[in-house]
């Protein structure tokens, strides 16, 4: 996500995406993680942006083989989308080969494990 913060301010997106998640709260009206108040308050009011900036799907499940490659070319962001976590795989000693990339950031020390 890409977002002009000044603009961000003063529409207000803050209060408007926490009145969503307040809602959620008491009455769970979405089951799709942290995505949804954004898009209640975008409503579509959206811009793609280039493949090479987002590469997601790196959270596939490693029990079931589903670790995923990075799309060719250059890739800019690195995003565990989905439910296997670099962390979690980590510390289950089951990581996909990509989690590697993500070790060296690890603030509770398996950016030592040989992830290969």
């Amino acid at each position: 996500m890409v977002i002009d913060p000044v603009k961000w301010r003063r529409v207000g997106y803050t209060k408007r995406i926490e009145r969503w998640m307040d809602i959620q709260k008491t009455r769970r009206i979405y089951e799709l993680g942290s995505l949804p108040p954004f898009l209640l308050v975008f409503a579509g009011r959206v811009a793609p942006i280039e493949h090479r900036w987002n590469q997601h799907g790196l959270g596939g499940d490693n029990v079931r083989r589903s670790c995923r490659d990075l799309h060719p070319g250059p890739v800019s962001l690195l995003h565990w989308s989905g439910k296997g976590k670099p962390w979690d795989r980590l510390d289950s000693r089951r990581p996909c080969p990509l989690d590697a990339l993500w070790a060296p950031y690890d603030l509770y020390g398996h950016a030592h494990w040989n992830t290969a």
